[in-house]
């Protein structure tokens, strides 16, 4: 997908911090952000954030998936549970209810799919903290790794991105983005990732990827070279994003 093709981008998680910073990078640069939330009250916030459109449905309770994706290019997917939800036994959004988007993105014909997993899922070798991920959110890890493998089985273009501890902090545009099994470990901001999230639709070297990626420490040794872009569906021409890799800082 070029940058300019990305005329209508589904973000699945809207509410959450993440996917809130996903719609205001979106905003600017896609004719039609549609976003989706399960609360008929966070309309206007998420209006606010940058959504030209906002769906209410379950992921895990979904009455019209389908028609929600109506005409969408590229989903990108920020759900997550939360530590409460680990006392319940599932099933979790993380696992069943990206199923569901991914079924009914195939179904729509969407071009492109973005999902947002964490350290620790599959079975790549680990760094410890991946594997304190494992121990401590186990029932979630497990739920993700379910969601990427139906990711990957489905005839859609995808990316992966596994990131480190998320922070409120400030985007850097300075990230180090390895394959599984680099055993990352670290921080790193929810702008930065929303940045990556936003650009691997368009971005070629991300299509049918999975990257490990955190801000700090630093692994420029253990990282890949990948040319960032991001949509240009307004006007521009894409704009590099500088992250670690393999060869320099670009």
């Amino acid at each position: 997908m070029e940058p300019s093709d990305a005329e209508t981008v589904f973000v699945a998680g809207a509410s959450g911090a993440t996917g809130r910073a996903v719609l205001r990078l979106l905003g600017p640069r896609v004719p039609t952000v549609r976003a989706l939330t399960r609360s008929p009250g966070k309309r206007p916030s998420l209006r606010r954030a940058g959504a030209d459109e906002v769906v209410v449905d379950d992921l895990l309770d979904p009455s019209d998936l389908a028609g929600a994706l109506d005409g969408v290019d590229a989903v990108v997917s920020t759900v997550g549970s939360g530590l409460a939800d680990i006392r319940r036994s599932g099933p979790y959004v993380d696992g069943a209810g990206t199923e569901a988007l991914v079924d009914a993105a195939v179904t729509a014909g969407v071009e492109a799919f973005v999902m947002e997993s964490a350290l620790g899922v599959g079975d790549e070798p680990a760094s410890p903290l991946a594997a304190a991920f494992d121990l401590f959110i186990g029932p979630i890890q497990r739920a993700k790794t379910q969601a990427e493998a139906a990711l990957r089985s489905a005839p859609v273009r995808h990316t992966i991105l596994r990131p480190g501890v998320l922070t409120n902090g400030p985007r850097t545009d300075d990230v180090t983005v390895a394959r599984p099994g680099a055993k990352l470990y670290g921080t790193v901001s929810r702008a930065d990732v929303a940045r990556l999230l936003v650009a691997a639709p368009v971005t070629d070297a991300a299509a049918d990827e999975t990257f490990e990626l955190v801000e700090r420490p630093a692994f420029p040794d253990r990282a890949v070279a990948v040319d960032w872009q991001l949509p240009a569906g307004r006007g521009d021409d894409g704009i590099d994003i500088d992250v670690h890799d393999g060869e320099s800082e670009n």
